[in-house]
């Protein structure tokens, strides 16, 4: 049972007849003690003429999954089984982070009909989103006393990364149908296959030449070659304690999935094969053996309940895991953080073991504060900004040119340009038939 502003409303009019007559004392307290007992016997008749909220059953219709920053409906249906008309409020008890909003909904509902309640949700957090009951108020005629009761309806819904790297997906697509033979342009180098013969243009590769075709057309004949398929590529994202820093509000494990998915998605239509890794003392997330749309699909619905996990990576660890995967030779992409030598230790130790049988690509987010603060020198503070700045730039050169010294490659970017840049690299590696 709950009151309601109403009633509170009626019980403070009693304090009138006690102002009005406040010098007799007797008087006034008897006509207060009247007041409250017509006040209360007024809300036990409501309390007792409102339709009871357990007649209520409930149903709810959910869709299953969500990319973070979209709207979605959640909706409730609400069949009144009970013999009286239902009055009432409904709350959705959806977590904070589902942003559910102003989740108190307003319901009449005639004994043995049914009524929809929808609520739009805007989760600002990815992961399983959780609801497991809604409360309902039943009011009476008079509105003064209510009938609450806390029924279950669980639900859930899967909130994915947003993905807003897919933008750069159309430019790169169309790149690689080059290199793919799929237009006029051709490209030629080690370890690529033989696609064609055509006739000689003025710029093409005199190494291209085939001299037995030219003999037998008369006419100079080239090569044509295209970028080989079914490589493997694999994707293995540091979840450690540094994955949890905030750069340009972003946390630097959204943009490594932005990267990986638009990577995937680039492999994948290359017809490579993706597996995907998320990794810190142990798996936190695995994708192997899917191709296509099934692919994106698995490695989102991984990335969604993956969070930064406050420990230290074991970088020991990551070798034995990429030779789970695959024993033939791979593009092996790391995602993590360089910014620090005393933390990028454990990946250096390591480097060397995968750039022995594969070729490694580190990708890293950088911070564009630095960048801005070296640019204002005035005051004393700003001096001190961009000193600090220019040490954090110095540590993560130090650490690039250490990692390229053992064999690998640095790619680095702030959170917009890390994604794209990563893709370009790709395409990179097999236009010059490295891959």
């Amino acid at each position: 049972m709950t009151v309601t502003g109403r009633f509170v409303a009626l019980v403070a009019l009693g304090v009138v007849p006690i102002v009005v007559i406040g010098a007799m004392p007797g008087p006034a307290a008897v006509v207060l003690v009247i007041w409250l007992l017509l006040a209360v016997a007024l809300g036990s008749v409501d309390l007792v003429l409102a339709a009871s909220p357990r007649n209520l059953k409930i149903s709810r219709v959910l869709p299953s999954r969500v990319r973070l920053g979209e709207a979605v409906d959640s909706e409730l249906y609400l069949t009144n089984t009970g013999l009286r008309r239902m009055r009432g409020l409904v709350r959705d008890g959806w977590q904070p982070s589902a942003g559910a909003g102003d989740n108190r909904t307003s319901v009449l509902i005639p004994p043995g009909e049914r009524r929809r309640v929808t609520i739009e949700l805007h989760p600002f957090r990815r992961g399983e989103r959780r609801v497991g009951e809604v409360t309902v108020r039943s009011f009476g005629p008079l509105g003064l006393w209510a009938r609450q009761a806390t029924l279950s309806a669980p639900g859930h819904i899967r909130v994915l990364p947003p993905f807003n790297a897919r933008r750069h997906l159309p430019s790169r697509l169309a790149r690689l149908k080059e290199l793919d033979g799929r237009t006029s342009v051709m490209v030629r180098g080690q370890g690529t296959e033989f696609d064609s013969l055509r006739e000689y243009v003025q710029g093409d590769d005199v190494r291209s030449i085939d001299w037995r075709a030219t003999a037998r057309r008369n006419d100079v004949m080239v090569r044509t070659w295209r970028p080989e398929r079914d490589r493997r590529v694999v994707i293995l994202i540091d979840t450690g304690r540094t994955s949890a820093v905030r750069i340009d509000r972003e946390p630097r494990l959204d943009t490594a999935f932005e990267a990986s998915l638009l990577l995937a998605a680039l492999a994948t239509r290359a017809g490579d094969r993706v597996d995907f890794l998320a990794w810190d003392r142990r798996v936190r997330g695995r994708v192997q053996g899917a191709q296509g749309a099934e692919l994106l699909s698995r490695m989102v619905d991984a990335m969604a309940a993956i969070d930064a996990e406050l420990i230290e990576m074991d970088w020991t660890g990551v070798p034995a895991q990429v030779r789970s995967i695959t024993n033939q030779q791979a593009l092996v992409v790391i995602l993590t953080s360089i910014d620090a030598p005393g933390a990028s230790t454990g990946l250096l130790s390591v480097l060397s073991q995968l750039t022995q049988r594969h070729r490694v690509i580190v990708a890293s987010v950088t911070d564009p504060l630095p960048l801005r603060a070296i640019e204002s020198r005035t005051t004393r503070t700003e001096v001190y900004r961009a000193a600090a700045a220019e040490r954090s730039l110095l540590d993560v050169s130090r650490v690039s040119a250490a990692i390229r010294r053992l064999g690998a490659e640095v790619v680095t970017g702030s959170p917009a340009e890390l994604p794209p840049t990563l893709a370009d690299r790709y395409i990179a590696l097999k236009a010059a038939g490295q891959l």
